[in-house]
């Protein structure tokens, strides 16, 4: 049986993974490695959202959606980060708290198609 997520040490644990699998993706790698040249800032900051998001803690401040507005990506995009993301967390995870990051991946990804979408403007290629 497999632990469920608890706290900071297994989200590190899963963003790094995450990350991992996304700078070497061939679909959605080129889009982060295209904007993101120093990953430590960034997995810290999503060691942060995440700790946020699951357990309340402060820390977190920001506009997530607003650094994907410019970026050309679309629904397919965002499948296969949520593909990645859930085979991270089923990896490594089970148990109330895995099943509710999941959910909360897949909520943010519906959320920012959708807005994506509405914008339509000259940074979306969307399908």
């Amino acid at each position: 049986m497999k632990p469920d997520i608890k706290g900071l040490d297994d989200i590190v644990l899963f963003v790094n993974e995450f990350y991992y699998k996304v700078q070497h993706d061939d679909l959605i790698g080129p889009v982060f490695n295209g904007v993101i040249k120093d990953w430590t800032p960034h997995l810290e900051r999503m060691y942060q959202f995440w700790n946020a998001a699951l357990f309340s803690v402060p820390g977190f401040k920001g506009n997530p959606f607003a650094k994907h507005a410019s970026l050309r990506i679309n629904q397919t995009h965002f499948d296969r980060w949520l593909l990645l993301f859930n085979e991270t967390i089923d990896a490594n995870f089970e148990g109330e708290m895995a099943m509710d990051t999941k959910k909360r991946a897949a909520l943010m990804a519906a959320l920012f198609v959708s807005k994506l979408n509405h914008m339509g403007g000259p940074g979306t290629v969307l399908v």
